[in-house]
């Protein structure tokens, strides 16, 4: 029986939260950076992190043209987040020349809700869900 090798493309962003989540699921979980670790998985995980960063960082190390070939040929792929923008095969709003992987018949808005600069957290008060 062959055991199912998921990879997750380990180039930026939230790339341990993704490998620890596969391995407690009981996934085999491997880091991709390179084209021989792309060719050794079954399926790949695109995290969410920085879209250009990551696109410019796979070609930087001649993944970007492996990825496009492994996901045109049909092996699965999960994005999240930026790593749905690098699946999109259209970006709207997209940094100048950016590029993609593709293979996801859709059209993303990249900052559709502002730049991550300008996200926060803070705390917020429900009465209803504390009990008040």
């Amino acid at each position: 029986m062959h055991h199912l090798a998921v990879g997750v493309l380990a180039l930026q962003g939230d790339v341990r939260e993704h490998v620890h989540t596969l391995a407690a699921l009981g996934v085999e979980a491997i880091v991709v950076r390179r084209p021989d670790e792309l060719a050794a998985v079954d399926a790949l995980v695109l995290p969410g992190g920085e879209s250009t960063t990551m696109a410019k960082l796979a070609r930087t190390f001649d993944l970007l043209e492996p990825l496009r070939q492994r996901i045109k040929d049909g092996m699965p792929a999960l994005g999240t987040c930026a790593g749905m923008i690098l699946l999109a095969d259209r970006i709207e709003d997209g940094a100048e020349g950016q590029e993609t992987v593709g293979g996801l018949d859709i059209t993303v808005r990249r900052n559709a809700f502002g730049r991550q600069v300008h996200s926060f957290e803070g705390p917020v008060d429900v009465a209803e869900l504390v009990g008040g």
